[in-house]
């Protein structure tokens, strides 16, 4: 791996963004008809809440393993890694706090990119992270 790899730059970032939210869609697709079909039931408001719960967990488990391993198939087509500042690949703990800001400052952060000396998503600045262009195969 290069010593300093460069960043990914912003438009590779907000169309891998656009593609990867396809793809959630697609699996929450499923995953919700997946609990439909096993309560019979999406009515009763503590039957939406474990909805809504699986499903943020579903989410959480699908970012934080393919962080874990660097690239999510939105990011392998956008040719883009994500790595710590130091280039290193991410710790379960890292890729989680990744998942937990992602999700709390949604839209705020990729605003921030826009003004960030560095042009990084708050939640990677925060957590330690970034994503770098990797090489075409």
């Amino acid at each position: 791996m290069e010593i300093n790899p460069p960043t990914a730059s912003l438009i590779r970032r907000y169309a891998a963004l656009f593609y990867e939210l396809l793809l959630l869609l697609a699996l929450l697709f499923v995953a919700d008809y997946l609990f439909i079909s096993l309560t019979h039931n999406a009515h009763s408001p503590e039957i939406k809440t474990a909805l809504q719960i699986y499903l943020l967990g579903i989410t959480g488990m699908y970012f934080i393993w393919m962080w874990m391993r660097g690239q999510s198939l939105a990011m392998k087509t956008w040719h883009i890694r994500l790595v710590t500042v130091d280039n290193r690949p991410l710790s379960f703990p890292r890729a989680t706090l990744r998942f937990v800001l992602s999700v709390c400052l949604i839209g705020i952060s990729q605003l921030w990119a826009l003004v960030d000396r560095d042009r990084q998503f708050l939640h990677d600045r925060l957590s330690g992270t970034r994503l770098i262009q990797s090489k075409k195969r």
